[in-house]
């Protein structure tokens, strides 16, 4: 694919023709397709490919007899103690349980778990189940790839298990049924019968039609100034009188909508970037459809911020342009300065990539989705379609945090009658997309599986890049609770640049880490003097804690690479004339 930059090729009304994308995907993916009877079911039924991680689980704790019997026996009799301690307790007496330390835990926050006898024992019953769990886990002696499945299928079991979860074993939802006459019971019995007619039986964490986009998000005002097959480019109206030379350019992932950064106001990354002089464009990915599988990461790179950066050039004059990169907006950042740099194209003054992995050989969590036989499943169901579905991937996403994003949501919604508190960032989340096949596949072996881009192995619309050569100014930022990109894998990858590099590590987490407009919770550590220590556990011992947001730091940063003052840049120009007003015609699809 190749993006016909001239001004004949902008659609300018009505709906953007589908084009004509490349013959097939990977070959892997063609090969994976071939598979035996039943394998659609089988893939499924299980697309993370827990079956043979369960499988080998049982094997090894059959192998193991005596450690497992001696587990079993521990969580019985301890079953035993807590209920011997819940009585007595009743009688007015003092007894303690099994298990003495007793975790921090929301679930659990309740004050009834500490002074109802019944409650009490029960949720000594929950940790017993919990300790239970981490002994057969530890007795199985399982392979590390099988051994992190299991783990987090176990976790979900557990966590599914929660007294909390029910209406008798969660006194706050019980009282309220009391206290409502049981309308609360009724409600929420509405509320699950609703979710499971329109929403896959999961419980909503939204209310449809809480936020609009364009008025309550993605509100910042803008002009759509550019439109090819795959995105659009808003730039963004300014709001103060002088504006620095150098433009910013936001790069987005295309796992969801481009809003996460433009929230609701005085939330919003756009807003605050546009309100400290800084002329400010952004990429707004259209949804892929069936249409679109043989789209590659190669056309995100040459369609995406490269012809990003031609547009924004025309229209502002600009000898250079700085990016900021969010997530997987943010490899595809970094792919593209190192693309840059091999041509010898020095168009890119800095880069800015937010909870971003480059070196993906620790991902974490999330590498339960992303080994070897994973890939292969998910291959197989995306060459049916040409796409991953949007709810696969939020659904993904939500199990990484269960807790928080799905039983949560049963409490409050099913057991509690309640509907869902209003909450931009999840609205946003439900706002989901999709991933074209080609693309998502290339991906996932590339930097998941095979590490390349970390290895310097990546070739991308025909060149081979190489991290080393990215001189440019670096700001790294990562959230020290992130599940999705955790801090120590990003800080890995901050090490493979040739350039300056400021690290930031900010609380909360993937998300919340990233929207964190100054506020009294924010936070945000720094070693100065731009030092990577190898081991990043040494750089956090070292670094300074400032009670402020990342935001509050960045800003100074990027602005003194940013150029002079001058007079706000024309919206659009002869070549690319406006088009509409922002958040454009693609964010809105579906």
């Amino acid at each position: 694919m190749s993006a016909d930059t001239s001004a004949g090729a902008q659609r300018t009304s009505g709906t953007p023709p589908r084009p004509e994308w490349g013959e097939g995907v990977e070959e892997a993916v063609d090969a994976a397709s071939k598979a035996v009877p039943g394998q659609n079911l089988l893939d499924d039924l299980d697309p993370g490919g827990f079956g043979p991680a369960l499988l080998q689980f049982g094997q090894r704790l059959a192998a193991t007899p005596a450690q497992t019997s001696a587990a079993f026996w521990r969580y019985a009799f301890g079953t035993s103690e807590a209920l011997a301690a819940g009585m007595l307790r009743a009688t007015g007496e003092q007894a303690d349980g099994p298990v003495k330390e007793i975790p921090r835990d929301k679930r659990f926050a309740d004050a009834a778990w500490e002074q109802n006898p019944w409650y009490w024992a029960l949720r000594q019953q929950h940790l017993l189940l919990e300790r239970l769990s981490g002994e057969l886990l530890g007795a199985a002696d399982l392979e590390p790839a099988q051994k992190a499945k299991t783990e987090f299928l176990v976790k979900q079991i557990v966590d599914a298990a929660a007294p909390t979860n029910t209406l008798l074993g969660n006194p706050a939802a019980l009282r309220k049924a009391l206290d409502t006459g049981g309308q609360s019971v009724v409600r929420g019995a509405l509320n699950f019968l609703e979710d499971l007619a329109t929403n896959g039986g999961q419980p909503r964490q939204t209310v449809p039609g809480q936020f609009v986009v364009g008025e309550d998000l993605a509100a910042t005002p803008g002009k759509v100034v550019f439109r090819n097959e795959l995105m659009e480019l808003i730039q963004y109206a300014p709001q103060t009188e002088q504006v620095l030379s150098v433009p910013l350019l936001l790069s987005p992932p295309w796992i969801n909508k481009y809003y996460m950064m433009d929230l609701a106001p005085g939330r919003s990354l756009v807003e605050w970037a546009v309100q400290h002089g800084l002329t400010v464009f952004a990429i707004s990915y259209r949804n892929p459809d069936a249409s679109m599988r043989g789209v590659r990461l190669d056309d995100y790179l040459v369609s995406g911020p490269r012809q990003a950066i031609d547009v924004i050039q025309d229209i502002t004059g600009a000898e250079a342009v700085n990016v900021l990169g969010l997530c997987l907006g943010g490899t595809l950042t970094m792919s593209t300065l190192a693309y840059l740099a091999t041509i010898g194209d020095r168009r890119v003054r800095t880069g800015t990539l937010l909870n971003t992995l480059v070196d993906f050989s620790e991902p974490g969590v999330l590498g339960v989705f992303t080994d070897e036989s994973t890939v292969q499943r998910l291959e197989r169901r995306m060459e049916r379609n040409g796409f991953l579905a949007g709810g696969d991937m939020r659904a993904t996403f939500d199990l990484l945090r269960s807790n928080d994003l799905i039983w949560n949501y049963v409490v409050n919604n099913w057991l509690m009658g309640e509907d869902p508190p209003k909450f931009d960032l999840l609205a946003w989340n439900a706002d989901s997309t999709r991933m074209p096949a080609g693309m998502h596949s290339f991906y996932l072996r590339s930097c998941y599986v095979e590490n390349r881009l970390a290895k310097g192995a990546m070739e991308l619309a025909g060149v081979d890049i190489d991290l080393g050569q990215v001189t440019e100014d670096l700001y790294f930022v990562a959230a020290e609770q992130d599940h999705i990109a955790p801090w120590k894998s990003v800080y890995k990858g901050a090490r493979l640049a040739g350039g300056d590099v400021r690290f930031v590590l900010s609380n909360s987490g993937h998300i919340a880490g990233v929207v964190n407009p100054p506020n009294p919770k924010s936070r945000h550590w720094v070693l100065e003097g731009g030092e990577l220590p190898a081991d990043a556990d040494e750089w956090r011992a070292r670094a300074t804690e400032h009670k402020a947001s990342w935001w509050e730091d960045w800003t100074p940063w990027i602005r003194e690479r940013s150029g002079e003052l001058r007079q706000p840049p024309r919206t659009g120009s002869e070549r690319y004339p406006v088009l509409e007003d922002a958040p454009g015609t693609y964010v809105h699809e579906s």
